[in-house]
């Protein structure tokens, strides 16, 4: 099977083309087998790449453990780039999500994806209260979440911007957390400088260096609790996306997307 290693702001993924590929009988397997750092590919996750009757494209992506999120934005500028680079999309696309339709465009500049709108419904989230904002009691630590779903789960504390000790301990706690039914990614937040500082533990994958939906996130809770505008820079430590919350409601994300190496792997 041939494959395309790419990343976007450091979030790297294994990318196939289902469109010259045969499926696999087990997703999940297949990418807890490449996935892995030590005895595969290495990545934060596998996206397949095929066929959509409502877009030009569509991408599943599968974490690290195996399991299905409905939506990676660093992915999809990765799923962009490839489609662009292969010929099968122009600059200008869309590509069919388990979050829905999202358009894209590649440029020189980078890769710009409209993100969808955020919802703040608990029930969407979901979050198990009667409102997105929670505060959660964490290895005898109480932090505030601002709680918003990008098509998956985000929970955003400006409590704490952690050490590397604190993270590694809260993040896992965090993400499975019983007031998060369906898991969820966790950014833990600060302001600086008119932008965001945020690092991310993402379901299913632990901590990664750039988390596009988490981006926005970060981004919609900021402005919803009046801490910066509505378009800021969100500094990860793989690097900066550039997010925009539109006045239609959408966000619009732009960042790096490259191809790292190809290859072959016997499947």
């Amino acid at each position: 099977m041939r494959f395309f290693k790419m990343q976007g702001a450091g979030n790297d993924f294994i990318v196939v083309d289902g469109f010259r590929e045969a499926e696999p009988a087990d997703f999940g397997a297949l990418a807890r087998r490449l996935c892995d750092r030590h005895f595969g590919i290495g990545a934060d996750g596998l996206i397949w790449m095929t066929r959509s009757p409502a877009a030009d494209a569509r991408m599943r992506i599968f974490n690290t453990d195996g399991s299905e999120p409905e939506m990676c934005g660093n992915g999809l500028r990765c799923a962009a780039k490839f489609l662009f680079d292969q010929g099968y999309a122009p600059a200008e696309m869309t590509i069919d999500t388990l979050a829905g339709v999202l358009a894209a465009r590649v440029a020189p500049e980078g890769v710009t994806a409209r993100m969808g709108a955020p919802r703040f419904d608990p029930a969407q989230i979901p979050v198990a209260a009667g409102s997105n904002r929670v505060a959660l009691e964490l290895d005898g630590e109480t932090l505030e979440f601002f709680c918003v779903s990008m098509g998956n789960p985000h929970a955003v504390t400006f409590s704490l911007y952690p050490e590397d000790g604190r993270f590694y301990r809260l993040g896992p706690l965090a993400e499975r957390h019983p007031a998060f039914p369906a898991r969820a990614n966790i950014e833990f937040c600060r302001i600086r400088d008119g932008g965001i500082d945020v690092r991310v533990w993402e379901r299913g994958d632990g901590e990664t260096l750039a988390c596009g939906t988490g981006a926005c996130a970060s981004l919609a809770a900021a402005a919803s609790l009046g801490l910066l505008d509505r378009e800021a820079d969100v500094r990860l430590p793989g690097g900066t996306l550039h997010i925009r919350w539109l006045p239609d409601g959408e966000m619009k994300m732009r960042g790096p997307a490259e191809t790292v190496f190809t290859g072959e792997i016997s499947v």
